[in-house]
C-alpha cells in the first residue's frame, strides 16, 4: 500500500510540475494538493480521507484548477470539512474509504463530462487526456478484478488498484505537453477501443470459468494465465499492427501516403478551419494524388461554362475549357466519369486514351462549378467502387465550398456597394442641406434686391402723390400712372420668384404646361413632347420639372448659337422617363461634374431615380433620367 501511494504521489508531483511550466498555476496547485495528501498518507495512513477529498477537489477544478461555480465551491468545501472531521474522530476502514472514493470519483467524472463539450479547444484536450487515462485505469482495475476472480491473485487488490490510479496524473501531464496535447482526441478514442476489447477478453474468460464451475488448478491455471496474457497482448497490439498492415497493403497496390478515406476526412476537417481556399485546393490535390491518382491530380474551377485549371500536381500549364449549355447540363448532372465518358464530354482532359482516369464534377444544385480529375498510369490499377465513392464525396464537398465562396464574394460585393451607397447618401444629404440653405439665401436676396425695392419705390411715389395732389393735379395723375406700372413690375417680380420656388402651372396643370411655359424664357429653339395619361406625386413631378429646367438652362449656356432643345417625357412599365437633348457643341463626359449635374443627381436619388449624361464634342448632349412610379 505504501509503495502504491508513493507511486501515485510521484505521478501527481510530475503533473504538478508540467502544469506549472505550462503556465497554469491554479491547476498546478490542485495537482500539488493531491500529491501532498498522498505523501502524507504514506506516513499517516489515517489521512486517507484527506486523499479522497483532494481527488474530489482536483476533479471539480478541472481543466484549469479553478472552482468557478458556487456548486463546485460548495462541494469542495464540504469534502474538505468532512475529511478534516473524519480523519481524527471516526474509524478509517478500507470499505469506508473505497466507498467514499467511489462517490467522489462519480461526482468528479460527472462534472468533467459536463464541462468537456463546452470547454475551449486547449482546455478540452486536457479533459480528453484525463478521460482517456480514466478509461485505461478502469480497464486495468477490471483486469485485476477478473484475474483475482480467476486465479485468486493478487491476494490484496487494493494496493494494485491504487497503483493503477497513477495513470490519471500521467494523462493530466500529457495534456500539458504541446507535443502530446494535440493527440488528445485520438488517445481518447484508442483508449476506449483498447479498454473495450480488454473487458471483452476478460468477460470471455470469466464465462469460461463460470462454465467450469470452479477455479482452475495446477496446469489449468498456468495455461489460463498464459492465454489471458496472450489475449491482452493481442488487444494492445491490434490497432498499431492493423495500421501498419494496411500501409503495407496499400504500398503493394502502388499507393502511398493517405488512404482515400483519410483524404476525404482530412479535406472535411480542413474545410471547417480558416484555411485559404487556394491552399485548401492545393492540399486536396496533393492528397488526391497520394491516395487516388498516382499519375496526377488537378482541380478545375469556373462558372457559366468556362472552367480554368486552378491547381495541379504535377504542375501543368494554365488551360481553359469552354462548354456549351448542353455540355454544362450533362456534366453537372453526372456523378463521376471514366475514360469513355471523358472522351465524349471532356476530350481535352485525355492525355492517354488507354490510361485510367476519373472526372468528378463539383456541382451545387445542378450548377457546374468545377471538376476533380485524377489519373493513373496505363499499367496502374483500375479504379475501384470505393475510389469512385470517395471521389464523388470529395467533389460534393468541393462544390459546396465553391458555392459558399461564390456567395461570400457576392456578399462582399454587396457590402462594398452598400458602403459606397452610404457614402454617396451622406454626401448627397450634405449637398441637399447646403443647397437648401443657399436657396433660402437666394430667396432672401431676391426679395431684398427685387420685390422689396419695388415696394420701397411705390411707397416713396405714394408719398409724393400725397404732397402734390392738392397743388398740382396733373403731376399727381402722371405719378399715379407711373405707380400703376410699378405695381405691375412688382407683381411680375413676385410671380417670377414664385415660379422659381414652385411654379403654379406645375401644381395646377402638370409637367407639360409647366415646361412649355418655362420654354418661353429660353433663347434657343425649344420643343416639348409630354405623353402622360395621369398625374404623379408632387415630389416626383417637382424633381422631373427642376431637372429638366436645369438641363434646359445648361443647354442655353453651353450648347452655343444655332442649337435647339428637345424635351420628352413619357411613362413605361412603372417608370417615368424624361430626356433633354440639344444638338449643340457637346463635351467630353467624365471628370468633375458641374453643380447642375450634381443637383439633378441628388434630386432624382432622393426619390429612387437615376440620371444619365450622354455627350460628345460636336454631337450635342442628352440628359436622361428615370424615376420609379409603380404604385404611386
Amino acid at each position: 500500500m505504501i509503495i502504491a501511494c508513493a507511486l501515485v504521489a510521484a505521478a501527481w508531483l510530475a503533473a504538478t510540475v508540467a502544469a506549472f511550466f505550462a503556465g497554469r498555476p491554479a491547476l498546478a496547485r490542485v495537482a500539488g494538493l493531491v500529491a501532498v495528501t498522498h505523501a502524507v498518507a504514506v506516513v499517516v495512513p489515517r489521512a486517507a480521507p484527506l486523499v479522497v477529498a483532494a481527488w474530489l477537489i482536483c476533479g471539480l477544478g478541472l481543466p484549469d484548477g479553478l472552482l468557478e461555480s458556487p456548486a463546485r465551491r460548495l462541494l469542495a468545501a464540504g469534502a474538505a470539512t468532512g475529511a478534516l472531521v473524519w480523519t481524527p474522530a471516526l474509524p478509517v476502514t478500507t470499505g469506508s474509504v473505497v466507498a467514499a472514493a467511489a462517490a467522489a470519483s462519480a461526482v468528479a467524472l460527472g462534472g468533467v463530462a459536463v464541462r468537456c463539450p463546452r470547454a475551449p479547444a486547449a482546455r478540452r484536450r486536457t479533459l480528453q487526456w484525463i478521460a482517456a487515462a480514466t478509461v485505461v485505469t478502469a480497464a486495468i482495475d477490471a483486469v485485476l478484478v477478473a484475474v483475482n476472480a480467476l486465479l485468486g491473485t493478487p491476494h490484496d487488490l487494493l494496493p494494485w488498484m491504487l497503483g493503477a490510479m497513477a495513470v490519471m496524473p500521467v494523462g493530466l501531464l500529457l495534456g500539458q505537453v504541446k507535443a502530446t496535447a494535440r493527440l488528445a482526441e485520438r488517445a481518447l478514442v484508442e483508449a476506449v477501443v483498447i479498454a473495450g476489447l480488454t473487458m471483452l477478453v476478460v468477460a470471455v474468460y470469466l464465462v469460461v470459468v463460470i462454465g467450469l464451475a470452479r477455479r482452475p488448478v495446477a496446469a489449468e491455471r498456468d495455461v489460463l494465465v498464459a492465454s489471458v496474457a496472450a489475449s491482452l497482448a493481442a488487444v494492445l497490439l491490434a490497432l498499431p499492427v492493423r495500421f501498419r498492415l494496411v500501409s503495407v497493403g496499400m504500398s503493394l497496390l502502388g499507393r502511398r501516403g493517405q488512404t482515400p478515406e483519410e483524404a476525404l476526412a482530412s479535406f472535411g476537417a480542413r474545410m471547417s478551419r480558416a484555411v485559404p481556399f487556394d491552399e485548401l485546393l492545393l492540399q486536396l490535390v496533393e492528397s488526391l494524388r497520394a491516395a487516388l491518382g498516382q499519375a496526377g491530380a488537378e482541380v478545375w474551377v469556373g462558372a457559366d461554362g468556362t472552367l480554368h485549371r486552378q491547381v495541379s500536381v504535377p504542375e501543368r500549364p494554365a488551360d481553359v475549357i469552354t462548354l456549351t449549355d448542353k455540355e454544362r447540363l450533362v456534366i453537372g448532372g453526372t456523378r463521376i466519369g471514366g475514360t469513355a465518358w471523358t472522351s465524349v464530354w471532356l476530350p481535352a482532359l485525355l492525355d492517354d486514351r488507354e490510361a485510367p482516369i476519373r472526372v468528378a464534377p463539383a456541382a451545387h444544385l445542378g450548377d457546374l462549378l468545377g471538376l476533380l480529375v485524377v489519373r493513373r498510369p496505363r499499367e496502374g490499377v483500375e479504379f475501384s467502387e470505393e475510389d469512385d465513392r470517395v471521389l464523388i464525396q470529395l467533389a460534393r464537398q468541393v462544390g459546396l465550398a465553391l458555392h459558399n465562396m461564390r456567395l461570400d464574394t457576392a456578399l462582399q460585393a454587396s457590402l462594398e456597394e452598400l458602403r459606397q451607397r452610404n457614402e454617396e447618401l451622406q454626401a448627397s444629404r450634405l449637398r441637399i442641406v447646403t443647397a437648401a440653405d443657399a436657396s433660402r439665401r437666394a430667396i432672401e436676396r431676391d426679395l431684398h434686391d427685387g420685390a422689396q425695392q419695388h415696394l420701397v419705390a411705390l411707397a416713396v411715389k405714394l408719398g409724393l402723390v400725397r404732397e402734390i395732389i392738392k397743388d398740382d393735379v396733373a403731376m399727381a395723375a402722371e405719378l399715379l400712372d407711373e405707380l400703376r406700372g410699378d405695381v405691375q413690375q412688382a407683381n411680375a417680380a413676385f410671380r417670377e420668384l414664385a415660379h422659381g420656388i414652385y411654379p403654379p402651372l406645375l401644381r395646377d396643370h402638370g409637367l407639360g404646361e409647366a415646361l412649355r411655359s418655362a420654354g418661353r424664357r429660353v433663347a434657343l429653339p425649344y420643343r416639348v413632347e409630354v405623353n402622360l395619361t395621369e398625374r404623379y406625386p408632387e415630389q416626383v413631378e417637382a424633381a422631373v420639372y427642376f431637372c429638366c429646367l436645369e438641363a434646359i438652362q445648361n443647354a442655353g449656356k453651353h450648347a452655343g448659337p444655332g442649337a435647339s432643345v428637345e424635351v420628352r417625357i413619357h411613362a413605361e412599365d412603372g417608370v417615368l422617363h424624361f430626356s433633354v437633348r440639344d444638338d449643340g457643341a457637346g463635351f467630353t463626359p467624365g471628370g468633375v461634374q458641374g453643380h447642375g449635374f450634381v443637383n439633378m443627381t441628388d434630386r432624382l436619388g432622393a426619390i429612387g431615380g437615376r440620371l444619365h449624361v450622354e455627350s460628345a464634342p460636336g454631337a450635342g448632349t442628352t440628359i436622361r433620367g428615370e424615376v420609379p412610379v409603380h404604385g404611386c
